[in-house]
């Protein structure tokens, strides 16, 4: 089941798609029915049992006649993110001074003032620098909070599974040492373009996440080549601070970034760059 945000003429819906082309219009479809996507994350255990029966009734809209959205554009805080997760993306960015393969998690934040749709346009003139980077990564969305998660259980935690550019200006991630400035300039996490439920998630580890820039594949990795899984992600974040519905969290990149080239390749304007996993779909964003 993939769920999406949409907008028409402003107003924002609740939608699942339907085939490659069409969305099901579930905002309405029910008294009671959540409005925003956190609405229906907090209320899943009332609603999963009839989403089946609400989307083989609900109108049908082109794809193409919609704009879609973040599918979470309310979040409760900030995205949770890991670095350093795949040992090849640790291999190439050795250069740049951020160290070895690590033997813990490494989490940081990154503002929701980032939260950018799929098919957006990112402003990189906020960067000075002119070392904005592109990373795709595989997003987490909490379905069930909690503390203390065991990795056993990790995964009837989550809600289901999106995409996310971590995109990052690298110039300011060595400047500043703490990566929080360089990775929250606005607009700079596009997210999309739906949420793939948990149950229907499966192995996770047979995705593949893909990285094209300009049509050139720049990334290119399964899965199962993070160093931390998704369950030892939940559960380490979780031993110490409160997970809640509705959280993101991202997964960490793959071998390929713009950095990692010699010399490194950064993003300019008029780049376009797609990040998919053939289970969720493809996250295009625009660079101006």
């Amino acid at each position: 089941m993939k769920l999406m945000t949409y907008s028409i003429a402003g107003e924002y819906h609740l939608g699942a798609a339907v085939g490659g082309a069409s969305i099901a219009e579930l905002t309405g479809a029910a008294d009671g029915f959540p409005e925003t996507m956190l609405g229906l994350i907090r209320d899943w255990a009332r609603w999963e049992p009839r989403l089946p029966t609400l989307i083989e009734s609900a109108p049908r809209r082109a794809m193409a006649d919609v704009r879609l959205e973040a599918p979470i554009g309310d979040l409760p805080r900030d995205i949770f993110c890991v670095g350093k997760n795949y040992a090849d993306h640790v291999n190439e960015v050795k250069a740049l001074g951020y160290g070895s393969i690590p033997s813990h998690p490494i989490v940081f934040s990154k503002a929701t003032t980032t939260i950018n749709r799929p098919d957006g346009l990112v402003d990189i003139s906020a960067d000075p620098t002119e070392t904005t980077d592109y990373e795709g990564e595989l997003a987490v969305v909490i379905g069930t909070g909690g503390r203390h998660i065991d990795e056993r259980d990790a995964r009837a935690h989550v809600f289901g599974y999106t995409l996310i550019n971590d995109v990052s200006a690298r110039d300011l991630q060595g400047r500043h040492v703490q990566w929080f400035l360089a990775k929250s300039i606005d607009g700079y996490a596009p997210m999309g373009p739906a949420i793939v439920t948990e149950a229907h998630a499966r192995n996770l580890r047979d995705w593949r996440l893909r990285t094209h820039v300009n049509g050139e594949l720049r990334q290119d990795a399964k899965l199962d080549q993070m160093i931390f899984s998704v369950p030892e992600i939940i559960a380490t974040i979780s031993r110490y601070v409160t997970l809640h519905p509705g959280d993101v969290i991202a997964t960490g990149t793959p071998a390929g970034v713009g950095a990692g080239h010699e010399p490194p390749i950064y993003l300019k304007p008029g780049d376009e760059v797609r990040v998919s996993v053939e289970q969720i779909g493809e996250l295009v964003s625009h660079f101006a």
